[in-house]
């Protein structure tokens, strides 16, 4: 076959450094489009993206060219430089050093873009701790809880 064709939807999950409550809705608006400008420069759009004041959900169809780790890499290192720009109170932003990332088939995007959408609502009732380790048992990813945290 002469083409290479993928299709490879990723839905990723990280927080900031302790789950500090820095992302503040004054500025997520252009910090996610900030952040799928990031995505779309390696070929990966982005199809959702939302979150809470301590955390980000992505949805990405990720491109067949790229390794996820170094697309994401770039995101996290480019936005907390541009977040830091907005503010004397934004100054210690950081991201958490790791990241969560589920594979996703196309008939789980509806579902997904939905529950990204409504994050804020979400976790109201829901830690983003207790979030995460729902996806991880959904996804039977074995973990050290002394490894996921930061």
């Amino acid at each position: 076959m002469p083409q290479s064709l993928a299709s490879i939807l990723v839905h990723v999950v990280f927080s900031t450094k302790h789950r500090q409550p820095l992302i503040k809705p004054e500025i997520e608006d252009e910090l996610f489009a900030y952040m799928s400008s990031i995505w779309r420069t390696h070929e990966s759009p982005v199809l959702a993206i939302n979150g809470a004041e301590d955390h980000v959900h992505t949805l990405v169809s990720l491109s067949r060219k790229v390794a996820l780790s170094e697309v994401l890499e770039e995101v996290k290192k480019s936005s907390s430089k541009w977040i830091k720009t907005k503010g004397p109170e934004c100054k210690n932003f950081y991201w958490q050093n790791g990241f969560g990332a589920f594979s996703i088939g196309q008939s789980g995007v509806e579902a997904l873009k939905k529950y990204i959408t409504i994050q804020k609502e979400h976790h109201t009732k829901q830690t983003f701790q207790d979030e995460f380790r729902a996806f991880l048992k959904l996804y039977n990813i074995e973990y050290d809880e002394r490894y996921v945290w930061d």
